[in-house]
């Protein structure tokens, strides 16, 4: 089991990273709110999961024990993959997923591309009484999508994860400008993970996608 890596930032993608331990370069898949934390060239540490497969070996990354514990979680409902739960993260911070599930909140869950009603209700059953609040602060390491600067700048970085996830140049965009129009303090936080969830959402309200 590899429970975190250690390393040097090797390569940025949209939905990978790849870190230099040692001389061995390990991929792995992650939110686009944990790729924003990280820089090529940079030092940097992240929890792992590594999912194994008939054909296929392949780690997930995170950046905090409460993202896995929920990614983990997840994985033990019938029908949801390594994708879907990943999806869920970049929407949801692990304390609001918690709260949705106390709450019976099914309709929270189908604002994920690629969660549907029935599935919604699915992860509502299957995890009631496995994750409940914290009711405390915000989790360790939430808020590092935080990315100052010029907004160019990270709303480029919102509007790449968005593709990145699937949607549309001009279904991203559109969701974008509708959702700061919608939100304008969100300019001001300058929280690239703050925005990338809120964009999801509006997404989930009825955009298309590129691909499933």
């Amino acid at each position: 089991m590899i429970s975190s890596l250690t390393g040097v930032v090797e390569y940025l993608g949209v939905d990978s990273a790849v870190l230099n331990v040692n001389g061995v370069g390990y991929t792995f898949f992650a939110t686009p709110q944990t790729l924003a934390t990280l820089r090529i060239e940079d030092q940097a540490r992240v929890l792992t999961e590594l999912i194994v497969r008939e054909d296929a070996m392949t780690l997930y990354g995170f950046r905090s024990r409460d993202e896995r514990e929920i990614f983990t979680t997840m994985l033990t409902i019938s029908g949801i993959g390594p994708r879907i739960a990943l999806a869920v993260l970049a929407v949801y911070a692990p304390e609001e997923v918690r709260r949705a599930v106390a709450q019976d909140d099914d309709k929270a869950f189908t604002q994920v591309p690629g969660i549907g009603a029935k599935t919604a209700r699915r992860i509502i059953l299957e995890l009631s009484g496995k994750l409940v609040p914290t009711e405390g602060p915000a989790q360790a390491g939430q808020p590092s999508g935080a990315t100052p600067g010029n907004d160019p700048v990270w709303q480029e970085q919102v509007h790449e994860a968005l593709t990145g996830l699937g949607w549309t140049d001009k279904d991203a965009t559109k969701a974008l400008k509708s959702t700061l129009e919608h939100e304008p303090e969100l300019r001001e936080s300058q929280d690239v993970s703050q925005v990338l969830r809120a964009t999801l959402r509006h997404l989930g309200q009825g955009q298309r996608r590129v691909h499933s």
